[in-house]
């Protein structure tokens, strides 16, 4: 059974760690708004939402005679300066089976890259069908997005598959359009964030009790930060954890983890659930730079969450980790205006250099629902690492950030990673509609999904990422 609550500014602050909770009000959340070309625009006296989107159709191109192969394309062209690319169409069920490639040109330079294959089955990353997300009237059919830097030209070639002897050629789906995404300079903040502690003076985090500021005699507390209604909504949902306006959750020891849990909840609750990995450093909405007005203004919850997911985001490698938060609010603008989904899809993500970044709205200790594991969204939770793993290796600290991200989220739930549990299935391509499946704990997206995510090399480290988030938790 499905339970779900549409949440606003006051959400928050009942529990230390925000344990799972029976949330069982419906949603009767208002569908996003449509993709739309061009920057967003603001009301008067608001400033604009950073970054833009340029949404240019695709044209019909000679088919190549030696295969009869239907072609659609964009010539070599110059354009807005842009970092992500994908390429969309009207009927979100109708697959793209062929090939999607772009040639880009770096910003201010003269040279072309060579070109870039871009991942066409995205259907597989989407809300379950039947759910309001999935049915609101403004999502679209999708490829992957592809990260690839500043750039202000692009030239695009979509090829169907060439018909088997004597068959018919394949059809491409209608209204193709390629989004060219500029993730916006990073947003200023009027408070900076909080430097961390050395390491001979970190001594965990200080939780104010009472009327205590958490300030001592001739300290001068930090100006709150000003957000945005939208941004205190974000915010609010991890008030437990961090105050409003955080850009980062710091981590805890095992034993403050396990300390601030049994403080909430009893020392029995405690005996009754004791393993809980240590709560890793987890870069917040705010840190990143999401645009709250972007996303669809409710969050939506599930009952708990038994299982975790692990994509990769077949955004490519050429990323540092500076950039990452670019990619991040790249992805995201991709997700709503373009994909037309509510949020950015995944709960979770994870750089090359093992940061974790907080994803889907909703509270990161909290059974958001995403919208990363078609069929299998309910009661589960999305990791994505930025990349594309299919023939690349994921870098070890990514990994150990997955298995240090699933140690806490899954411990809070009482989940051993090691085990197996059983999701009952929303539909796709795998199992149909309410199939019993049991999965295990951490699966990747190919156990629900028929799809390569989250690619074969990154596929093959899930035992030791399972291994390794079990003696986190203490196992």
């Amino acid at each position: 059974m499905r339970a779900y609550l549409a949440s606003s500014i006051g959400v928050a602050c009942a529990a230390a760690l925000v344990l799972p909770l029976p949330l069982a009000l419906p949603a009767s959340a208002a569908p996003a708004a449509p993709a739309v070309s061009g920057t967003s625009a603001a009301p008067a006296g608001e400033a604009a939402v950073p970054g833009s989107t340029q949404s240019l159709p695709l044209a019909a191109l000679p088919s190549e005679r030696a295969t009869g192969a239907a072609r659609q394309g964009l010539t070599r062209r110059d354009v807005r300066p842009f970092s992500l690319v994908g390429v969309v169409w009207d009927d979100p069920d109708a697959e793209l089976h062929g090939s999607v490639q772009v040639r880009t040109r770096a910003t201010g330079g003269h040279t072309w890259s060579g070109w870039q294959s871009v991942e066409t089955h995205n259907h597989d990353h989407a809300a379950d069908p039947g759910t309001p997300e999935r049915d609101s009237g403004t999502v679209r059919g999708s490829t992957a997005p592809l990260w690839v830097g500043a750039s202000d030209g692009v030239e695009v070639r979509v090829r169907a598959e060439a018909p088997r002897s004597g068959g018919t050629p394949a059809a491409l789906p209608r209204g193709m359009r390629i989004e060219l995404v500029d993730p916006g300079d990073e947003p200023s903040s009027e408070a900076a964030p909080a430097e961390p502690a050395s390491e001979d003076t970190a001594q965990g985090p200080e939780i104010p009790e009472g009327n205590d500021t958490g300030t001592t005699t001739g300290q001068v507390p930090a100006p709150a930060p000003v957000l945005t209604p939208e941004e205190s909504a974000a915010s609010a949902v991890n008030a437990e954890l961090v105050p409003l306006g955080a850009t980062e959750i710091p981590e805890l020891s095992k034993a403050e983890t396990e300390a601030a849990y049994a403080d909430q909840f009893g020392d029995e609750a405690m005996a009754a659930k004791p393993h809980i990995g240590p709560r890793p450093r987890i870069i917040t909405r705010k840190g990143w730079g999401a645009d709250e007005r972007l996303r669809e203004r409710n969050f939506v919850y599930t009952k708990s969450v038994q299982a975790a997911f692990l994509h990769h985001s077949a955004t490519g490698n050429n990323y540092n980790c500076k950039q990452a938060p670019s990619v991040l609010r790249s992805i995201y603008r991709y997700h709503v205006k373009s994909s037309g989904w509510r949020d950015f899809g995944y709960n979770f993500a994870v750089d090359k250099c093992g940061n974790i970044y907080e994803g889907r709205a909703g509270g990161v200790a909290k059974a958001v629902l995403g919208a990363h594991t078609r069929g299998f969204n309910t009661n589960s939770m999305g990791i994505a690492v930025l990349g594309t793993y299919s023939q690349s290796s994921p870098p070890a600290a990514a990994v150990t950030a997955v298995a240090r991200l699933t140690a806490w989220k899954l411990g809070l739930y009482g989940k051993d990673p090691r085990a197996k549990t059983t999701l009952t299935s929303g539909g796709g391509n795998r199992y149909k509609k309410g199939a019993k499946v049991k999965l295990n704990v951490i699966s990747g997206h190919r156990d629900g999904f028929l799809t390569d995510c989250p690619g074969t090399r990154l596929y093959g480290k899930l035992g030791s990422a399972r291994s390794a988030s079990a003696k986190y938790q203490g196992r």
